[in-house]
């Protein structure tokens, strides 16, 4: 049973609090099944990383990286486009001194 997207966030938010990390939902989408996009900014280099969910073929739920950047303003243009095509979307922007996104997940390497 998958849970439903606003509970998922909340605990992904509160994962990231317990790591001593700061996040918080900058758009919230459809509390039952949105996607979510996970924006983790790096302070320590200044840097950031975009995460999005996908679906290996093989059913299991992962995490890449859809944007190569490591520039905040490129990954809020590619947020602003995923924005319109789906409007559901969720956004979760943590804020971390060491980059950690704080997912369970498997993560795809760019």
């Amino acid at each position: 049973m998958l849970l439903s997207t606003d509970i998922w966030v909340s605990a992904l938010i509160r994962r990231a609090e317990l790591g001593g990390a700061f996040a918080v939902v900058v758009r919230k989408g459809d509390a039952r099944a949105g996607a979510v996009l996970v924006k983790v900014l790096n302070r320590s280099d200044r840097t950031a990383r975009l995460y999005a969910e996908a679906t290996r073929m093989d059913g299991e739920r992962v995490w890449m990286q859809p944007q190569p950047s490591d520039q905040e303003p490129d990954l809020d243009r590619y947020i602003e486009r995923a924005a319109r095509i789906d409007p559901d979307i969720w956004v979760v922007e943590i804020e971390d001194r060491d980059g950690r996104h704080f997912l369970t997940e498997p993560v795809e390497r760019a």
